[in-house]
């Protein structure tokens, strides 16, 4: 359905952070909505801790400083749904919300912005790289144990200004992010999934509204992405059952196949670059929970230094007892270090915006390296 506003439904109101890329990702869903159930969408701002805190986000909690003031103004009915950014959701289901859908999801790889055009192999030794993430710092160190990577907050353009007018020579970001704020023109390279492996659910969106809110949870199902959905639950299983006392950064990435596959690659590695562990797996869009569990368990048994920080505790290598995994509902995973729960492919190209349509990766020997045998790079 299209067209203006329905007479006699009020307006929903959708909830978002203030920096430009959430209001421009909101902004998608409350104009997907608008074509979708003809009714009007506004714009809520809600300023979260993670917004105007400068602190790095491993002090602030990490996962969930921005997620936290939206999920409680959606319980205090200050708003109707909520847009995330899925890799800042956390895995474990919030009480009484319910991620009713997983739009079709963007691009989830890395890109390098760096000064004069360079690329990742172009910089020079001790040349310095910006990025908040612990998952990119890791990987990078195991890359590129000669450069020195620098921690760093802000939004886009802060980021941006910090290699444009120093003083870093380079920063690393979500390619996600820059092609939805229009200015993937900035990329110097878009980092293939063998040199960074994003992060689980890196390039996707969830939309979050009261469980109990059958008119908007209707809505917002006419927005979800079966293989998206699919591709970030095997992506968020995976997560859920490694964050038991992990420390140690995660990347995961599953590939839809055009006959139901999942394919997915889950990444430990140690904080230093000193060592990395990968694992994959196969399995269906029905058993993509489970697919997760599978390859996380796998990681934990590989016996890598890169999961030191890892409990090593059992983890289940069957479903647990969950609850819907349709487009309006969550999965409950009753494990308690394993499957706490709730897409990603390897586009060959930089032009290819989605991975839920994407062919799958290759299939890859599983590995583990130490900082004596550096992981292997492929350059484009």
């Amino acid at each position: 359905m299209s067209g203006g506003p329905v007479a006699g439904e009020r307006a929903l109101r959708l909830g978002t952070r203030r920096s430009a890329l959430a209001r421009t990702q909101s902004e998608h869903v409350a104009q997907a909505l608008r074509e979708r159930t003809g009714r009007a969408v506004e714009l809520v701002e809600v300023t979260t801790e993670g917004d105007v805190s400068r602190a790095p986000l491993s002090s602030l909690g990490g996962t969930g400083v921005f997620a936290t003031a939206l999920r409680e103004a959606l319980l205090a009915g200050r708003v109707d749904l909520a847009v995330h950014s899925l890799k800042d959701l956390p895995t474990a289901p919030a009480q009484g919300l319910v991620v009713a859908a997983v739009p079709p999801r963007e691009d989830p790889r890395d890109v390098l912005v760096a000064s004069g055009g360079r690329r990742l192999a172009d910089l020079p030794a001790g040349a310095r790289v910006g990025t908040g993430s612990p998952r990119r710092a890791a990987q990078l160190r195991a890359l590129r144990p000669d450069l020195e990577v620098v921690d760093v907050r802000g939004n886009v353009d802060t980021r941006l200004r910090m290699v444009s007018e120093g003083p870093l020579d380079a920063v690393v970001l979500a390619r996600a992010g820059l092609l939805r704020l229009g200015r993937a023109d900035e990329v110097t390279e878009v980092l293939d999934t063998d040199q960074l492996l994003p992060a689980p659910g890196q390039g996707a969106l969830a939309v979050e509204c009261r469980a109990d809110d059958e008119d908007v949870r209707a809505a917002c199902a006419l927005l979800d992405d079966a293989a998206s959905r699919a591709a970030t639950t095997a992506e968020r299983a995976l997560l859920a059952a490694l964050e038991a006392g992990c420390a140690a950064p995660v990347g995961a990435l599953a590939v839809a196949d055009d006959d139901g596959g999942l394919h997915l690659t889950g990444l430990v590695a140690a904080l230093d670059g000193s060592a990395t562990a990968a694992r994959t797996g196969a399995g269906t869009g029905a058993d993509a929970a489970d697919l997760g569990r599978r390859v996380a368990a796998e990681l934990l048994a590989s016996g890598s230094p890169a999961l030191a920080p890892l409990s090593r505790s059992s983890v289940p290598t069957t479903a647990a007892t969950d609850g819907p995994t349709g487009p309006t509902g969550e999965h409950a995973p009753q494990t308690p270090q394993a499957a706490r729960l709730t897409t990603p492919p390897d586009p060959d190209h930089p032009d290819t915006p989605r991975t839920s349509s994407a062919a799958p990766q290759p299939a890859s020997n599983t590995h583990d390296t130490a900082a004596d045998a550096p992981p292997e790079r492929v350059h484009p």
